[in-house]
């Protein structure tokens, strides 16, 4: 993980969109990817002129974008002057925390009660290739097939609009686990409890499925003291 000074200087790369598909959900996509990421930190400017020229459309497009992510709390608009990326908010974590814990320990045990698990090896698969992500250290793609296991859980158990209501109140949450993710042995943890949950589903034990659910969701506010130390201009609250 790259020190505030460093994550806060870099700047969104030219992108070139799908012509074939409106504009504004792209913008807001790779931005709010770039936000998470902490490629744009918090603290950093996204000026409307140069996201103009970086993604080549007009001022619309940006326009829509920004007021989605401030929707989400991921950026401040101030108007006449300047649109930052925000601060992460540890109520509005924690409230994120509160929301995914109380869905996914359902759908956990959805699953696990379940007949047919057909869907298991599917995940089993994915955590395989995470895997190999981890072997390689690409944290950004280990990172990302985090959140696509998580969502394939919810679509497994047939409930994907909940899940896009966990990932629209996560984006400070999500933030923070990225802070979290080069810890030592973090993203080894994560994969230990991938594995683990799967297996309580695929033996049909909802509340061991549960139980180690609750333990993976947790481990980053448990730390979040400690992460809060190392990037204090990125926290608050």
């Amino acid at each position: 993980m790259a020190n505030s000074a460093d994550l806060r200087s870099m700047t969104v790369t030219a992108i070139q969109l799908d012509r074939a598909r409106q504009a504004a959900p792209q913008v807001y996509e790779r931005l709010r990817g770039q936000i998470i990421a902490l490629t744009l930190a918090p603290g950093s400017v996204l000026a409307r002129n140069e996201l103009m020229a970086q993604f080549g459309v007009s001022q619309t497009p940006i326009r829509d974008a920004l007021l989605r992510l401030a929707e989400e709390g991921l950026v401040d608009i101030f108007p006449q002057h300047a649109t930052v990326v925000s601060p992460i908010d540890l109520p509005a974590a924690r409230q994120a925390h509160f929301l995914r814990r109380s869905v996914e320990l359902e759908v956990v045990r959805s699953l696990a009660q379940r007949e047919d698990r057909s869907f298991v090896p599917r995940l089993q698969a994915l955590i395989a290739r995470q895997r190999g992500m981890l072997d390689a250290q690409d944290l950004e793609a280990f990172a990302e097939t985090d959140q696509s296991l998580h969502r394939r859980l919810c679509e497994a158990a047939e409930v994907p609009d909940l899940w896009a209501l966990i990932r629209s109140r996560s984006g400070h949450l999500d933030r923070l686990r990225r802070l979290h993710l080069p810890a030592p042995g973090k993203a080894q943890s994560i994969l230990d409890d991938h594995a683990r949950i799967l297996d309580a589903i695929a033996d049909g034990d909802a509340d061991r499925a549960q139980e180690v659910l609750r333990q993976h969701l947790s481990g980053t506010l448990a730390q979040v003291d400690e992460i809060r130390a190392r990037f204090p201009d990125y926290v608050r609250g």
